[in-house]
């Protein structure tokens, strides 16, 4: 009689399910940043619009947006690849995809290449020269002057490494003019002073993170309240820097209001958080991050409603 007993002495050992494409597409997708990039994009059209004083030309706007998008994902791409080490001691970073495995290191580094290189390449064919060479420009800062030289040497990083994130602004005025006018910079020096406000708030929420990752953010080297002191006088440059761009592009009284109210709304968190910090308490750091973002996007509609009013 056959023995129906199943042998114990030859284990059967299970197969790694092979990822999908769907979930591979998903991981490289993550590689990008996504939600950063959404927010550079967020500043593209507007000085678009504002370089035009109207509305551009639809195709010339859908190519900006598309090689400013390989242009962000790229940075993003090499940025991840350049602290996949500090990832993996990080909560907030435990699930991108070079911590996960998902991809690998050297497919990671030959995607940021291969997309930094084609939104070089795109730009150039579709916009002009000036615009492709901003976007080699930004990418190189983010990777090699913030993520490489400031980053894990500097408390200062953000502020300087934050200069990246201004240039989707020049790239988009630069696309619809061939050149980068006293507007654009106007437009660059709120994005500039804004960063640190921006995520100064960040560092304070995840300051066990970085200082479990060895990164000198304002938040891990300084105390809440000297954090908070800082934001609040870096709001109050973005606010006044914003006033700025109503002589410099001749914008109307639309923005002037938005510019006026919204700032006020963000200098105001910024107080509260200060204010928690000198009584000894956390506050709330991420209110102040994600107002800071819509104070951005509300400013940024503003620019780009304002030049397409008949008044």
């Amino acid at each position: 009689m056959m023995s129906t007993e199943i042998p114990t002495s030859s284990p059967v050992r299970a197969t790694p399910a092979r990822p999908t494409f769907g979930r591979t597409l998903k991981a490289y997708v993550a590689l990008t940043k996504p939600r950063v990039m959404e927010l550079l994009l967020v500043v593209t059209v507007p000085a678009m619009i504002l370089a035009q004083q109207g509305l551009p030309n639809l195709w010339l706007v859908v190519a900006t947006l598309i090689g400013g998008a390989m242009s962000a994902g790229s940075a993003g791409a090499f940025n991840c690849y350049l602290d996949r080490d500090m990832d993996r001691k990080m909560r907030r970073t435990k699930n991108r995809p070079l911590v996960t495995g998902e991809i690998s290191d050297r497919s990671a580094l030959v995607f940021a290449w291969v997309l930094g290189a084609a939104s070089i390449v795109w730009l150039y064919a579709t916009t002009n020269w000036v615009a492709a060479a901003l976007s080699a420009a930004a990418i190189f800062f983010y990777v090699v002057v913030y993520t490489v030289l400031l980053k894990r040497h500097s408390e200062q990083n953000i502020i300087w490494g934050g200069i990246a994130g201004c240039f989707p602004v020049l790239i988009g005025w630069a696309a619809v003019t061939g050149d980068v006018g006293w507007p654009a910079w106007a437009f660059f020096l709120i994005i500039f002073l804004w960063t640190p406000a921006h995520y100064w708030p960040l560092s304070m929420r995840y300051r066990e993170d970085y200082a479990a990752a060895g990164v000198p953010m304002l938040g891990v080297v300084r105390g809440r309240v000297t954090v908070g002191l800082q934001i609040i006088l870096y709001a109050w440059a973005t606010v006044a820097s914003s006033l700025l761009l109503i002589p410099a592009a001749g914008i109307g009284w639309i923005y002037t209001i938005v510019a006026v109210l919204s700032g006020g709304y963000f200098i105001l968190q910024a107080h509260r958080l200060y204010g928690s910090a000198i009584r000894g308490r956390e506050g709330k750091p991420m209110q102040v991050f994600h107002g800071s973002i819509s104070y951005l996007s509300i400013l940024s509609i503003a620019i780009a409603v304002d030049p397409l009013l008949p008044f």
